[in-house]
């Protein structure tokens, strides 16, 4: 896991709440390290809205922020991925940030 310049406490609260922004919004532009990170939680929680059952719904609920989400996760997210074994994200670069040029990219529900 890439540290990303936080300690843990803020760094896991940041990731979860770009992991809810992202499966609420089905897109979000950010840095690149950062998309990558988001992505693999992303990809969990769209693995856990493919399995459907209860322990998986609360396993969702313990990460993600808004209930809605869950919601939004299990019932139209997940099952437009029923056929597909994995890659639910793709990561795109998008240039350079102007005040650090750090390197930025879109990343968006496939």
């Amino acid at each position: 896991m890439r540290k990303l310049g936080l300690r843990s406490d803020p760094r896991r609260a940041m990731l979860r709440n770009m992991t809810t922004s992202l499966l609420k919004e089905e897109r979000m532009e950010t840095t690149l390290t950062r998309a990558k990170e988001v992505r693999r939680l992303a990809e969990k929680m769209i693995s856990l809205g493919k399995r459907g059952d209860l322990h998986a719904r609360r396993q969702a609920m313990s990460y993600l922020l808004d209930e809605t989400v869950v919601k939004k996760l299990f019932d139209e997210v997940a099952p437009r991925y029923e056929e597909r074994a994995g890659g639910y994200t793709r990561i795109m670069k998008t240039g350079y940030r102007r005040g650090d040029s750090a390197p930025m990219a879109l990343i968006e529900l496939v």
